[in-house]
């Protein structure tokens, strides 16, 4: 029952069966979902039978300079139970990153995740976040807010923020081989994320999944409106320290 739900609210927001379609969640915003995780990612799958699904998968709470080692195959996600389910779920392949790696599964599963390894920042030119524009897709926001939208970190490296990435790379280790990262400057810096203001600058349609409020944006529309307002005000998307 919760599954057919599931799959008709996400038809009632616009999703289709051919989109490319980014999530990022919270189980329990839903309420009490008989299968728990499992039950939503199938559910997902199920909405998109000729699309691709992405979640994120980030690892930087695990991933350190004083624990510097990611493993593409047993690292888990930081970013809670769906994406670290669906990490491990039949079929899904993972992109190669030690702190930002996404998660995928769909016809271009392997072409969204192929050429991360090649990035040296959180959300380069190779990253699933911005391989999402290519494939004219969608990022739902799953009863998390609009506040852990990780394609604005894409929008502020690619405006140069001044703000966004450490001066100096961070050492770490691939599946045991040996690269430099600039990593993101927000925890050293004190500087507060507010993706929520997303909805300022580009109309975001809302609804209901089960219980959660969700936000259903399109991936290049947002990047678009985003990256504008950036070049106004490089610092309208953070609260810097007082």
């Amino acid at each position: 029952m919760h599954m057919k739900k599931i799959i008709a609210d996400l038809q009632g927001l616009g999703v289709t069966p051919s989109d490319t379609l980014l999530v990022h969640s919270s189980l329990k915003s839903l309420g009490r979902i008989e299968g728990g995780a499992i039950t939503v990612i199938q559910s997902l799958i199920a909405a998109l039978p000729k699309g691709n699904l992405l979640m994120p998968t980030l690892t930087y709470e695990y991933v350190t300079k004083d624990s510097p080692r990611f493993s593409s195959a047993t690292t888990p996600s930081c970013v809670g139970l769906i994406p670290e389910t669906f990490r491990k779920y039949p079929g899904v392949v993972r992109s190669i990153h030690p702190t930002h790696s996404v998660c995928a599964y769909g016809v271009n599963a392997a072409e969204i995740t192929a050429n991360h390894h090649l990035d040296r920042t959180p959300v380069g030119e190779n990253s699933p976040f911005r391989q999402l524009l290519k494939y004219n897709g969608k990022i739902l926001m799953l009863g998390c807010g609009l506040r852990p939208n990780t394609s604005m970190h894409g929008v502020e490296e690619t405006a140069k923020a001044p703000y966004v990435l450490q001066s100096t790379p961070t050492k770490l280790y691939v599946d045991d081989e040996a690269v430099f990262h600039y990593k993101h400057n927000f925890s050293n810096g004190g500087i507060t994320q507010r993706y929520d203001r997303v909805a300022e600058v580009y109309e975001i349609k809302k609804g209901k999944i089960l219980d959660a409020d969700v936000y259903i944006m399109e991936a290049k529309a947002l990047w678009a409106a985003a990256s504008a307002k950036m070049t106004a005000n490089p610092y309208f998307f953070v609260d810097m320290p007082q």
